[in-house]
C-alpha cells in the first residue's frame, strides 16, 4: 500500500511480535524498511521468528533494489532484532529499550502488540486468571509506553505509539472481561497521553482489528469444532474474516509519517462486525454449561497465553 521504503527511518519495538497477527504487522515493516525489534518471553519463538523472516523478506528487498551495503547471502540484511522481555517487568523493559539503542542509536516506534486472554464465563476465572491477562495487556502497555515517552522526551524524539485494541474496548464483551478490562484501560491510557505528550511531538493511536484468523489466539479460543459452529465470519457485516495483510496495510500507515497528524484516535478494521452486533463473544451466551466444560478442558491442555 506505502512507497518503497516509506519506514526506512523508523526503528520499531513490537511486543508480541514473533506469531500471529503480530509476526505480520512485522513483515510489512520490514519489507518497508524499517528496523524491527520483537519481544516476548520466549527466546526460542523470537530467533525463530527472526530467521523465517530474514529469508522471507531479503528476496523481496534484494528485487526492489535496496541500497544496503550489509546486504548478505541468506537475507542478514533485514533489520530484524530479537529480545527477550516480559512486559509486565518495568526492569526488563528498560533493559530492553537498552540493548535496541544499542544496536540501532535509539528507536522512534512502539507498537503495544502482546496480549492473553482467556474465554470463559468470568465467574468460572479465578483472580489470577484475571491478573494474568490483565497485567500483559494493561500493564506491559503502560509499563511500554511509559519507558518509551520518558526516553523520546529526554532525547526530544518524535515518537509513535501504536497499541492492538478490538472493538469490545469500547463496546464490552461477555466471556472476554479480563481482556475487555485491559484493552479498555489501554483505548484511555492512548487517548489521555495523545492530550498529555502531544507537545512534545509525539503520538499515541489504536488499531482495533475484528476477526483476524491466527493459529495461536483462535485456536485456543475456539478449540475443537468451536470455530465452525461460533463461526466469527458470519458476525460481520462484509462475511469474511479479514486478510492479515490488510491489517499490516493499516499498522504500517499508522506508524508512519504520513499519519503524522492523527494522535488519539483509535481506528477499527472489523468487517462491520462491532456494528452488526456489538461484543465480539456475546453470542456464545447460547452455549449449555456442558460445552463449557469441554473448552475448560481443551483449553487447559494447551499452552497458556
Amino acid at each position: 500500500m506505502l512507497k518503497k521504503n516509506s519506514l526506512q527511518r523508523k526503528t520499531i519495538i513490537v511486543t508480541g511480535g514473533g506469531t500471529g497477527l503480530g509476526r505480520s504487522m512485522v513483515k510489512c515493516f520490514l519489507q518497508l524498511g524499517a528496523n524491527v525489534v520483537i519481544t516476548s518471553r520466549k527466546m526460542d519463538v523470537l530467533e525463530k521468528c527472526a530467521e523465517e523472516l530474514r529469508k522471507e523478506v531479503a528476496p523481496t528487498l534484494m528485487r526492489e533494489g535496496k541500497d544496503n551495503r550489509s546486504l548478505q547471502s541468506g537475507g542478514q540484511a533485514v533489520n530484524i532484532l530479537p529480545v527477550k522481555c516480559d512486559v509486565r517487568n518495568y526492569e526488563e523493559v528498560e533493559t530492553m529499550m537498552k540493548i535496541v539503542i544499542n544496536k540501532f542509536g535509539s528507536f522512534n516506534v512502539l507498537l503495544n502488540n502482546a496480549a492473553g486472554n482467556f474465554i470463559s464465563p468470568t465467574e468460572r476465572l479465578s483472580h489470577r486468571a484475571f491478573d494474568t491477562v490483565v497485567d500483559i495487556v494493561l500493564k506491559g502497555s503502560y509499563n511500554c509506553s511509559i519507558a518509551a515517552g520518558k526516553y523520546w522526551i529526554k532525547e526530544k524524539i518524535k515518537g509513535t505509539v501504536l497499541s492492538t485494541l478490538t472493538p469490545y474496548a469500547f463496546t464490552g464483551s461477555a466471556f472476554v472481561v479480563p481482556s475487555a478490562c485491559g484493552k479498555a484501560g489501554v483505548l484511555a491510557l492512548t487517548q489521555s497521553l495523545a492530550v498529555e505528550w502531544g507537545k512534545y511531538g509525539i503520538r499515541l493511536n489504536a488499531i482495533s482489528p475484528g476477526p483476524f484468523p491466527s493459529e495461536g489466539a483462535w485456536t485456543r479460543l475456539l478449540p475443537g469444532d468451536l470455530m465452525k459452529k461460533f463461526d466469527p465470519a458470519k458476525s460481520t457485516a462484509l462475511n469474511r474474516l479479514g486478510d492479515h495483510q490488510e491489517l499490516a496495510n493499516l499498522a504500517a500507515y499508522m506508524v508512519s509519517d504520513f499519519s503524522s497528524f492523527m494522535t488519539g484516535e483509535n481506528v477499527v478494521i472489523d468487517g462491520g462486525q462491532w456494528l452488526k452486533g456489538a461484543g465480539t463473544f456475546n453470542a456464545l451466551g447460547a452455549m449449555p454449561d456442558e460445552m463449557w466444560n469441554t473448552i475448560e478442558q481443551l483449553s487447559r491442555k494447551g499452552k497458556s497465553i
